[in-house]
């Protein structure tokens, strides 16, 4: 069986720290969560590996870089309230719920969704909300939020994000086209939002009335 505590420092260590992950709090949730948990047992020998991996539904649990500096733009100290957009395997909530005060999380896809929370919840991670249902219509219910992270690519920032962000607020979200986004952090001010453009990215479509449509 493979010593998945070492495989989770030296990912930490080759993968995050060498590419400029520096917040400790981030690199410590991050050895710390299985990682292999949240994915299927014929691909625990490569939950560790420098890429993201198919979860089913057509969904991938995201590459551990771009958990990490997703995860690291967000700036989180512990006491915020995160909303996050794409719950998938659950992975990125439970590195989320180890950082901030509650995570809700919202996946269109109820099979991925009751997994997630079945895994979390064998896990011990009590402070995560799931929700089923339109991720682009955010989860208005639980708003004004410190920070939304999208796990999904979209066609451009929908306003029900920033307008469920708190002032002062940051939205990670991958924008672009279908083929190829550019990883962005909007930050909610009184003139309105400003917008950074980080790092090239390629993510599963963000599906949904203020996404991308599916006819």
């Amino acid at each position: 069986m493979r010593d998945f505590t070492s495989a989770r420092k030296k990912m930490v260590a080759s993968q995050l720290e060498a590419r400029g992950i520096r917040d400790h709090r981030v690199l410590t949730a991050m050895a710390e969560v299985p990682r292999h948990l949240f994915v299927d047992e014929s691909l625990r020998d490569e939950a560790y590996d420098d890429n993201p991996l198919p979860i089913g539904e057509g969904q991938t649990i995201s590459q551990p870089y771009m958990v990490a500096i997703m995860t690291e733009l967000l700036q989180l100290l512990g006491p915020e309230i995160i909303l996050e957009i794409g719950t998938g395997s659950g992975y990125q909530a439970a590195v989320l719920s180890k950082l901030c005060r509650w995570v809700y999380t919202v996946e269109r896809i109820k099979s991925l969704s009751e997994r997630a929370q079945e895994i979390t919840k064998a896990g011990g991670y009590e402070n995560i909300t799931f929700i089923v249902g339109d991720g682009t219509e955010g989860w208005p219910e639980a708003a004004p939020y410190d920070g939304i992270i999208v796990t999904a690519g979209a066609p451009r920032i929908p306003d029900t994000f920033v307008s469920q962000l708190r002032l002062g607020g940051k939205l990670v979200i991958p924008v672009g086209d279908r083929f190829s986004q550019t990883l962005q952090r909007v930050i909610k001010t009184e003139q309105g939002t400003t917008i950074e453009n980080h790092t090239g990215c390629r993510f599963v479509d963000l599906i949904g009335r203020w996404g991308w449509v599916v006819s």
